[in-house]
Protein backbone atom coordinates (compact mmCIF):
# COMPACT_ATOMS: atom_id res chain seq x y z
CA UNK A 1 0.00 0.00 0.00
CA UNK A 2 1.46 3.29 -0.90
CA UNK A 3 1.93 6.91 0.80
CA UNK A 4 -1.31 8.07 -1.15
CA UNK A 5 -3.63 5.37 -0.42
CA UNK A 6 -2.73 5.63 3.57
CA UNK A 7 -3.46 8.68 3.15
CA UNK A 8 -6.88 8.62 2.12
CA UNK A 9 -7.21 5.75 4.43
CA UNK A 10 -6.73 7.90 7.37
CA UNK A 11 -8.75 10.42 6.13
CA UNK A 12 -11.76 8.63 5.72
CA UNK A 13 -11.13 6.71 9.00
CA UNK A 14 -10.64 10.33 10.78
CA UNK A 15 -14.10 11.47 8.88
CA UNK A 16 -15.51 8.08 10.59
CA UNK A 17 -14.30 8.89 13.94
CA UNK A 18 -15.41 12.61 13.79
CA UNK A 19 -18.90 11.49 12.89
CA UNK A 20 -19.09 8.64 15.23
CA UNK A 21 -18.07 10.96 18.14
CA UNK A 22 -20.19 13.67 17.30
CA UNK A 23 -23.15 12.10 18.89
CA UNK A 24 -26.80 12.26 18.31
CA UNK A 25 -27.27 15.91 17.88
CA UNK A 26 -28.12 17.51 14.63
CA UNK A 27 -25.78 19.95 14.96
CA UNK A 28 -22.45 17.73 15.80
CA UNK A 29 -23.57 15.72 12.41
CA UNK A 30 -23.34 18.84 10.46
CA UNK A 31 -20.40 19.81 11.71
CA UNK A 32 -19.05 16.67 10.79
CA UNK A 33 -20.81 16.50 7.36
CA UNK A 34 -19.07 20.21 6.37
CA UNK A 35 -15.85 19.23 7.74
CA UNK A 36 -15.47 16.09 5.31
CA UNK A 37 -16.86 18.22 2.73
CA UNK A 38 -14.03 20.51 3.40
CA UNK A 39 -11.23 17.85 2.72
CA UNK A 40 -12.60 16.65 -0.22
CA UNK A 41 -12.98 19.88 -1.59
CA UNK A 42 -9.23 20.17 -0.22
CA UNK A 43 -7.85 16.75 -1.89
CA UNK A 44 -10.05 18.00 -5.39
CA UNK A 45 -7.91 21.53 -5.27
CA UNK A 46 -4.77 19.64 -4.81
CA UNK A 47 -5.49 16.91 -7.35
CA UNK A 48 -5.80 19.50 -10.24
CA UNK A 49 -3.21 22.44 -8.82
CA UNK A 50 -0.55 19.45 -8.43
CA UNK A 51 0.36 19.08 -12.05
CA UNK A 52 0.27 22.79 -12.81
CA UNK A 53 2.91 23.53 -9.28
CA UNK A 54 5.11 20.36 -10.77
CA UNK A 55 5.12 22.43 -14.08
CA UNK A 56 6.09 25.63 -12.62
CA UNK A 57 8.67 23.90 -10.47
CA UNK A 58 10.50 21.52 -13.97
CA UNK A 59 10.94 25.07 -15.67
CA UNK A 60 12.80 26.54 -12.74
CA UNK A 61 15.00 23.86 -11.89
CA UNK A 62 18.20 23.33 -13.38
CA UNK A 63 18.60 19.76 -15.84
CA UNK A 64 20.86 18.62 -13.20
CA UNK A 65 18.28 18.10 -10.62
CA UNK A 66 15.08 18.26 -12.77
CA UNK A 67 14.20 14.07 -11.89
CA UNK A 68 15.84 14.55 -7.98
CA UNK A 69 12.78 16.37 -6.49
CA UNK A 70 9.09 15.78 -7.47
CA UNK A 71 8.63 19.76 -6.83
CA UNK A 72 10.60 22.65 -5.36
CA UNK A 73 13.94 21.34 -3.83
CA UNK A 74 14.08 22.39 0.23
CA UNK A 75 14.47 26.16 1.03
CA UNK A 76 18.47 24.92 2.43
CA UNK A 77 19.44 23.43 -1.25
CA UNK A 78 17.84 26.81 -3.21
CA UNK A 79 21.10 28.10 -5.25
CA UNK A 80 21.97 29.17 -8.50
CA UNK A 81 23.21 25.27 -9.38
CA UNK A 82 19.31 23.91 -8.46
CA UNK A 83 17.03 26.98 -9.25
CA UNK A 84 18.05 29.17 -12.55
CA UNK A 85 16.69 30.80 -15.64
CA UNK A 86 18.85 28.51 -17.79
CA UNK A 87 15.76 27.08 -19.76
CA UNK A 88 14.06 29.76 -20.79
CA UNK A 89 17.67 31.56 -21.90
CA UNK A 90 18.22 28.33 -24.02
CA UNK A 91 14.37 28.55 -25.04
CA UNK A 92 14.69 32.34 -26.45
CA UNK A 93 18.35 31.83 -27.97
CA UNK A 94 17.81 31.57 -31.76
CA UNK A 95 18.43 29.07 -34.11
CA UNK A 96 19.66 28.97 -37.33
CA UNK A 97 17.13 28.46 -40.09
CA UNK A 98 17.15 28.83 -44.07
CA UNK A 99 15.75 32.22 -43.99
CA UNK A 100 18.17 33.35 -41.25
CA UNK A 101 17.95 33.78 -36.98
CA UNK A 102 14.27 32.98 -35.82
CA UNK A 103 13.50 32.99 -32.26
CA UNK A 104 11.14 31.76 -29.77
CA UNK A 105 8.85 34.89 -29.95
CA UNK A 106 8.20 34.19 -34.29
CA UNK A 107 6.97 31.19 -33.15
CA UNK A 108 4.13 32.73 -30.62
CA UNK A 109 3.45 35.62 -33.00
CA UNK A 110 2.91 33.03 -35.96
CA UNK A 111 0.23 31.36 -33.43
CA UNK A 112 -0.98 34.54 -32.32
CA UNK A 113 -1.45 35.78 -35.33
CA UNK A 114 -3.56 32.58 -37.03
CA UNK A 115 -5.80 31.93 -33.85
CA UNK A 116 -6.34 35.55 -33.22
CA UNK A 117 -7.64 36.37 -36.93
CA UNK A 118 -9.29 32.72 -37.48
CA UNK A 119 -11.11 32.96 -34.49
CA UNK A 120 -12.10 36.22 -35.67
CA UNK A 121 -13.23 35.29 -39.38
CA UNK A 122 -15.11 32.46 -37.58
CA UNK A 123 -17.20 33.88 -35.19
CA UNK A 124 -18.35 36.67 -37.16
CA UNK A 125 -18.59 34.48 -40.29
CA UNK A 126 -20.53 31.81 -38.42
CA UNK A 127 -22.89 34.10 -36.82
CA UNK A 128 -23.71 35.98 -39.78
CA UNK A 129 -25.02 32.83 -41.26
CA UNK A 130 -26.55 31.71 -38.43
CA UNK A 131 -28.83 34.51 -38.07
CA UNK A 132 -30.22 34.25 -41.13
CA UNK A 133 -30.86 30.52 -41.19
CA UNK A 134 -32.56 31.25 -38.31
CA UNK A 135 -34.40 34.53 -39.13
CA UNK A 136 -34.95 34.59 -42.22
CA UNK A 137 -36.58 32.53 -45.04
CA UNK A 138 -35.34 31.80 -48.63
CA UNK A 139 -34.94 29.57 -50.85
CA UNK A 140 -32.63 25.96 -50.34
CA UNK A 141 -32.96 26.63 -46.46
CA UNK A 142 -33.49 23.18 -46.15
CA UNK A 143 -30.86 21.97 -47.97
CA UNK A 144 -28.71 24.25 -46.97
CA UNK A 145 -29.46 22.65 -43.58
CA UNK A 146 -28.80 19.34 -44.42
CA UNK A 147 -25.58 19.99 -46.10
CA UNK A 148 -24.30 21.68 -43.20
CA UNK A 149 -24.97 19.27 -40.91
CA UNK A 150 -23.95 16.52 -42.82
CA UNK A 151 -20.17 18.17 -43.61
CA UNK A 152 -19.99 18.44 -39.72
CA UNK A 153 -19.88 14.69 -39.83
CA UNK A 154 -16.93 14.35 -42.20
CA UNK A 155 -13.10 13.91 -40.44
CA UNK A 156 -10.91 17.10 -41.01
CA UNK A 157 -8.02 14.89 -41.57
CA UNK A 158 -10.31 13.65 -44.70
CA UNK A 159 -10.11 17.27 -46.23
CA UNK A 160 -6.35 17.89 -45.89
CA UNK A 161 -5.60 16.39 -49.40
CA UNK A 162 -8.01 18.42 -51.23
CA UNK A 163 -7.49 21.54 -48.91
CA UNK A 164 -3.54 21.30 -49.87
CA UNK A 165 -3.85 20.85 -53.39
CA UNK A 166 -6.45 24.17 -53.77
CA UNK A 167 -3.49 25.66 -51.81
CA UNK A 168 -1.29 24.73 -53.99
CA UNK A 169 -3.16 26.14 -57.12
CA UNK A 170 -3.85 29.54 -55.34
CA UNK A 171 0.43 29.48 -54.62
CA UNK A 172 -0.62 29.68 -50.59
CA UNK A 173 1.54 26.74 -49.10
CA UNK A 174 3.40 27.89 -46.70
CA UNK A 175 2.09 30.97 -45.72
CA UNK A 176 -0.47 31.63 -42.74
CA UNK A 177 -3.24 32.59 -45.07
CA UNK A 178 -3.22 29.20 -46.50
CA UNK A 179 -4.21 27.79 -43.52
CA UNK A 180 -6.59 30.29 -41.97
CA UNK A 181 -9.29 30.70 -45.65
CA UNK A 182 -9.90 26.78 -45.73
CA UNK A 183 -11.21 27.17 -42.01
CA UNK A 184 -12.59 30.63 -42.22
CA UNK A 185 -16.28 29.29 -41.75
CA UNK A 186 -17.17 26.49 -38.99
CA UNK A 187 -20.51 24.79 -39.76
CA UNK A 188 -20.37 23.67 -36.03
CA UNK A 189 -20.77 27.59 -35.02
CA UNK A 190 -23.20 28.28 -37.44
CA UNK A 191 -25.25 25.36 -35.64
CA UNK A 192 -24.32 26.89 -32.21
CA UNK A 193 -25.41 29.94 -33.47
CA UNK A 194 -28.79 29.86 -35.64
CA UNK A 195 -29.68 27.88 -31.93
CA UNK A 196 -29.04 30.81 -29.72
CA UNK A 197 -30.54 33.00 -32.44
CA UNK A 198 -34.09 31.27 -32.49
CA UNK A 199 -34.18 32.12 -28.92
CA UNK A 200 -33.92 35.65 -29.99
CA UNK A 201 -37.53 37.12 -30.04
CA UNK A 202 -39.25 38.27 -33.71
CA UNK A 203 -40.70 41.39 -32.00
CA UNK A 204 -37.80 42.39 -30.94
CA UNK A 205 -36.45 42.81 -34.56
CA UNK A 206 -39.55 44.15 -35.89
CA UNK A 207 -38.79 46.40 -32.88
CA UNK A 208 -35.56 47.42 -35.11
CA UNK A 209 -36.96 47.61 -37.86
CA UNK A 210 -39.88 49.83 -36.87
CA UNK A 211 -37.16 52.42 -35.13
CA UNK A 212 -35.41 52.63 -38.26
CA UNK A 213 -32.78 50.11 -37.99
CA UNK A 214 -31.14 48.44 -41.05
CA UNK A 215 -30.25 44.47 -40.84
CA UNK A 216 -26.70 44.93 -40.37
CA UNK A 217 -27.82 47.56 -37.43
CA UNK A 218 -30.44 45.05 -36.39
CA UNK A 219 -27.78 42.11 -36.26
CA UNK A 220 -24.46 44.09 -34.90
CA UNK A 221 -26.73 46.37 -31.79
CA UNK A 222 -29.59 43.64 -30.98
CA UNK A 223 -28.61 39.93 -32.19
CA UNK A 224 -24.96 40.01 -30.89
CA UNK A 225 -25.88 41.92 -27.65
CA UNK A 226 -28.53 38.94 -26.87
CA UNK A 227 -26.15 35.95 -28.02
CA UNK A 228 -23.55 37.21 -26.48
CA UNK A 229 -22.55 34.19 -23.65
CA UNK A 230 -22.82 31.77 -27.05
CA UNK A 231 -20.56 34.13 -28.34
CA UNK A 232 -17.79 33.76 -25.81
CA UNK A 233 -18.03 30.61 -25.56
CA UNK A 234 -17.73 29.81 -29.76
CA UNK A 235 -14.95 32.40 -29.69
CA UNK A 236 -12.63 30.69 -26.83
CA UNK A 237 -13.50 27.41 -28.36
CA UNK A 238 -12.42 28.36 -31.77
CA UNK A 239 -9.37 30.13 -30.22
CA UNK A 240 -8.22 26.78 -28.12
CA UNK A 241 -9.21 25.34 -31.86
CA UNK A 242 -6.50 27.27 -33.42
CA UNK A 243 -3.79 27.59 -30.80
CA UNK A 244 -3.55 23.89 -30.23
CA UNK A 245 -3.42 23.03 -34.03
CA UNK A 246 -1.11 20.39 -34.99
CA UNK A 247 -1.97 18.53 -37.80
CA UNK A 248 -3.07 21.10 -40.72
CA UNK A 249 -0.03 23.73 -39.43
CA UNK A 250 2.49 20.64 -40.07
CA UNK A 251 1.11 19.77 -43.09
CA UNK A 252 0.82 23.35 -44.40
CA UNK A 253 3.56 25.32 -43.40
CA UNK A 254 7.26 24.40 -44.80
CA UNK A 255 10.13 26.87 -43.46
CA UNK A 256 11.15 27.48 -39.40
CA UNK A 257 10.12 30.96 -39.28
CA UNK A 258 6.71 30.34 -40.10
CA UNK A 259 5.67 27.36 -38.31
CA UNK A 260 3.48 27.82 -35.10
CA UNK A 261 3.75 26.39 -31.14
CA UNK A 262 2.42 23.16 -31.24
CA UNK A 263 4.24 22.11 -34.01
CA UNK A 264 7.58 23.48 -33.10
CA UNK A 265 7.15 22.25 -29.22
CA UNK A 266 6.77 18.64 -30.74
CA UNK A 267 10.26 19.97 -32.93
CA UNK A 268 11.67 20.74 -28.99
CA UNK A 269 10.81 17.50 -27.48
CA UNK A 270 12.42 15.63 -29.58
CA UNK A 271 15.53 17.98 -30.03
CA UNK A 272 15.50 18.19 -25.90
CA UNK A 273 15.01 15.10 -24.30
CA UNK A 274 17.70 15.50 -22.57
CA UNK A 275 17.35 18.74 -21.88
CA UNK A 276 13.38 18.23 -20.72
CA UNK A 277 13.16 21.71 -18.53
CA UNK A 278 13.38 23.58 -21.98
CA UNK A 279 10.74 21.95 -23.63
CA UNK A 280 8.54 22.41 -20.19
CA UNK A 281 9.18 25.93 -20.48
CA UNK A 282 7.90 26.76 -23.91
CA UNK A 283 4.85 24.52 -22.93
CA UNK A 284 4.23 26.68 -19.85
CA UNK A 285 4.46 30.25 -22.10
CA UNK A 286 2.06 28.31 -24.34
CA UNK A 287 -0.81 27.82 -21.65
CA UNK A 288 -0.99 31.31 -20.86
CA UNK A 289 -3.21 32.81 -24.27
CA UNK A 290 -5.81 30.52 -23.67
CA UNK A 291 -5.46 30.73 -19.55
CA UNK A 292 -6.01 34.90 -19.94
CA UNK A 293 -8.63 34.46 -22.63
CA UNK A 294 -10.67 32.69 -20.60
CA UNK A 295 -10.39 34.75 -17.29
CA UNK A 296 -11.47 37.56 -19.72
CA UNK A 297 -14.83 35.23 -20.73
CA UNK A 298 -15.50 33.68 -18.18
CA UNK A 299 -18.09 35.91 -16.83
CA UNK A 300 -20.17 35.94 -20.47
CA UNK A 301 -20.64 31.79 -20.35
CA UNK A 302 -23.96 33.04 -18.08
CA UNK A 303 -27.07 32.44 -19.92
CA UNK A 304 -30.36 34.27 -20.09
CA UNK A 305 -29.40 37.46 -21.57
CA UNK A 306 -32.70 37.41 -23.45
CA UNK A 307 -35.06 37.22 -20.36
CA UNK A 308 -37.08 40.22 -20.08
CA UNK A 309 -35.90 41.37 -23.50
CA UNK A 310 -39.51 41.42 -24.82
CA UNK A 311 -42.28 41.96 -21.46
CA UNK A 312 -45.69 40.35 -21.68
Amino acid sequence: MNAIQLFLLGLLGLFAVLYATSGRSQRGRRRALRLGRAVLLGLACAAVLGPFVWLVAAIFKDKTVLNEYVFFPPLGKWSHATMNLDNFRELFRGREGMHGTVHFWQYVLNSAVYATVGTTSQLILSSLAGYALAKYRFAGKSALMIFMLGSMMIPQVLLLAPLYKMAVDLGMVDTLWGLILPWMVSAYGIFLFRQACLGVPNELLDAGRIDGCGELGIYFRLVMPLVRPMAAAFCLISFLAHWNAFFAPNVFLHSQDKLTLPVVLQLYLNQYRIDYGVFLAGTALAMIPPALLFLALQKEFISGLTSGAVKG
